[in-house]
């Protein structure tokens, strides 16, 4: 793993959540998407080397729905940089970590992704995020 790729917060109103940050950060969202596979809708600020991904669910029985039903608003992941998903999916599998995903799915922010299940990693439902490679954006 390189470096923290991003840190997930889960949100009610993006909206809403996208001015806090603002206010908070002092710089504004660069951009939202929409990952329908997932019913969720995402901002992301940047803030020096760290990124935040904000997440509103856009369908009641999405994993950020649930997760704020149950939990709240609040941290919902830890994602981290990955060279080679595939080879990380397989040595965390292989290292005795529930993998929730053995076949990497495109995610929001031009990203390949798979999560390790928070039973295995003291709670924390952990992200690996691997660049959609040629479509690099600029950040």
């Amino acid at each position: 793993m390189n470096k923290i790729e991003h840190v997930g917060i889960a949100v009610k109103d993006l909206e809403a959540s996208n001015l806090l940050f603002k206010k908070l950060l002092g710089v504004a969202h660069y951009k939202t998407e929409e990952v329908a596979s997932e019913g969720v809708k995402t901002s992301f600020f940047k803030s020096g080397p760290n990124k935040i991904e904000l997440l509103e669910a856009t369908d009641a029985n999405s994993p950020i729905a649930k997760f704020i039903d149950k939990k709240g608003e609040g941290v919902h992941h830890i994602a981290f940089e990955v060279d080679d998903i595939e080879a990380e999916i397989k040595r965390l599998g292989e290292e005795g970590f529930i993998v929730l995903n053995n076949t990497p799915k495109l995610g929001a922010d031009n990203k390949l992704v798979a999560f390790l299940h928070p039973k295995s990693t003291n709670g924390v439902l952990i992200e690996l995020c691997q660049e959609v490679k040629g479509t690099e954006e600029t950040k």
